[in-house]
């Protein structure tokens, strides 16, 4: 096939504009592929529900009866190993769930702020 040659410059410009176009959107301009914004939305919801079910946490740890002897316990506990011991009173565990959940236990355990 015989192309003008007045053609191939343009063809050539559009097709470098395009890779060009390409790698500045997904550089500096904010795009994102299919899989990075769901696994955004899916941080973005779970971090939506652990703030909601902080107060929950705060609400057990509040009516506990053995309250005193557990966060003396929560106190005692290296730094490291104080949302386990959270886990341990049973405060991060919601009603309806099975065992306690390390994301709910952590953001409780900032605000107890012990």
């Amino acid at each position: 096939m015989n192309t003008p040659e007045w053609l191939k410059p343009g063809l050539y410009g559009a097709a470098i504009g395009a890779v060009l176009v390409g790698i500045v959107g997904f550089t500096w301009g904010g795009w994102v592929t299919g899989g990075t914004s769901n696994d955004r939305a899916m941080a973005m919801s779970r971090d939506g529900v652990v703030a909601a079910l902080v107060p929950v946490c705060l609400d057990m740890a509040r009516t506990d009866p053995e309250r005193t002897a557990k966060l003396e316990t929560i106190r005692e506990a290296t730094t490291y190993k104080r949302r386990d011991a959270l886990m341990a009173t049973g405060w991060a565990t919601v009603p309806g769930a099975e065992s306690p959940d390390r994301d709910i236990a952590q953001a409780c355990l900032s605000a107890l702020e012990l």
